[in-house]
This record gives structure tokens, C-alpha cells and sequence, in this order.
């Protein structure tokens, strides 16, 4: 089973846009899979409050949240990459150092499945 880690901008783009990312992930995953979050990006969305924290909240709130070894989320995703890990996020920067498959949002609407090159 893969596990797919939601990055804080992407929950944040998600709300945005009102794409439902749990129906976009399983028409892109032909595979079992469970969504997580690292408790960070918590902590992140806190400082943040982007004026959709409540639906984020009711997001996260179904899915694991993996306890993280460093205090910045990018470092622990970058770490994470290298676990076999899939990341979703729209950090241009972050998707450079990841070493596996990413999950972006395309046209403000759908969500697409990019593998590492």
C-alpha cells in the first residue's frame, strides 16, 4: 500500500479551487493507497489561516497524520520522497528535490499523477 502525503499548499489550493482530492486521487490510483498529512503542516495551516482552515481541518481529520522528524514540512517531504513515499503539492521548488512520483492540480480542477523522470 502507497501512502500519499498532501502538502500544506495543496490543501490549501484544494479548498481553494472546491476540488474533492479523495474522488481525483482514486480516479488517478490504480493502486491501494492511504492519504496522510505530516503533523507540521498543521502547524503551518495555523499560522497561515488561509480563510478555508475549517474545510482543511475537515479534510485532515480523515486521514493519518505521520508524525514528523523535522520542524519544516518541505525537509520532511523531501525525506519522505525518498521512502517511497507519493507527495502532493503545488511548491514548484519542493517538486524539484522530490525523488518520486508527484501529484499536482492541473486547470484549477482535476488533479494529475506526474512520475519522476
Amino acid at each position: 500500500m502507497k501512502t500519499i502525503v498532501l502538502d500544506t499548499n495543496f490543501l490549501i489550493y484544494c479548498a481553494k479551487y472546491k476540488i474533492d482530492f479523495f474522488s481525483e486521487i482514486d480516479r488517478l490510483c490504480f493502486f491501494p493507497y492511504k492519504l496522510a498529512v505530516v503533523d507540521e503542516t498543521i502547524t503551518e495551516l495555523e499560522k497561515v489561516k488561509p480563510k478555508e482552515l475549517n474545510l482543511i481541518k475537515k479534510f485532515i481529520e480523515k486521514i493519518q497524520v505521520i508524525k514528523s522528524n523535522e520542524n519544516y514540512v518541505d525537509k520532511e517531504l523531501i525525506s519522505l520522497s525518498k521512502k517511497g513515499f507519493i507527495i502532493a503539492t503545488q511548491d514548484l521548488e519542493l517538486k524539484k528535490k522530490l525523488e518520486c512520483p508527484v501529484i499536482v492540480i492541473r486547470q484549477k480542477k482535476y488533479l494529475e499523477l506526474r512520475n519522476k523522470a
